[in-house]
């Protein structure tokens, strides 16, 4: 079990070309393969998912407890609305760093609530696609130590 998982929300299948003055231009599959690079030289490897549905999310992150040894979670909007989601994540023992691409603390007052945050080791914000490398390099860090 090498396993590190990178999990992807709702809509960030359209990364790229969705709100790209929010979120940039770097699209998901960049990110995976950025990803997948910066683990070329290690032990681990990289099991890089999205989904649109919150049932389906829930259950790669029981996937991610069972059969991986870390999680990066890019919940997207189930942040703020899914009480399921924090409880899948509470339920999982493996290290865990939520990853935004945005700032919520800073957008519209919906996204001040944060379900994800409180289930999670770390929380990383507002600095684009660089957040999940960011993420990457504690998780490493964290495995390694």
């Amino acid at each position: 079990m090498t396993r590190i998982y990178c999990l992807n929300g709702p809509n960030l299948n359209l990364l790229g070309t969705r709100e790209p003055e929010i979120y940039g231009t770097t699209t998901l599959v960049d990110i995976a393969r950025g990803m997948e690079a910066r683990l070329a030289d290690t032990p681990f490897e990289l099991v890089f998912r999205q989904t649109n549905s919150e049932g389906a999310l829930v259950d790669l992150v029981q996937e991610a407890g069972a059969e991986g040894l870390a999680l990066i979670l890019n919940a997207g909007a189930y942040t703020h609305t899914s009480i399921a989601l924090h409880d899948a994540l509470r339920a999982i023992s493996v290290p865990s760093i939520e990853v935004h691409l945005s700032n919520p603390a800073a957008r519209e007052g919906f996204r001040q609530t944060n379900f994800v945050s409180s289930a999670v080791n770390g929380s990383i914000a507002g600095f684009g696609a660089n957040g999940y490398d960011l993420a990457l390099t504690e998780i490493i860090r964290r495995l390694t130590a």
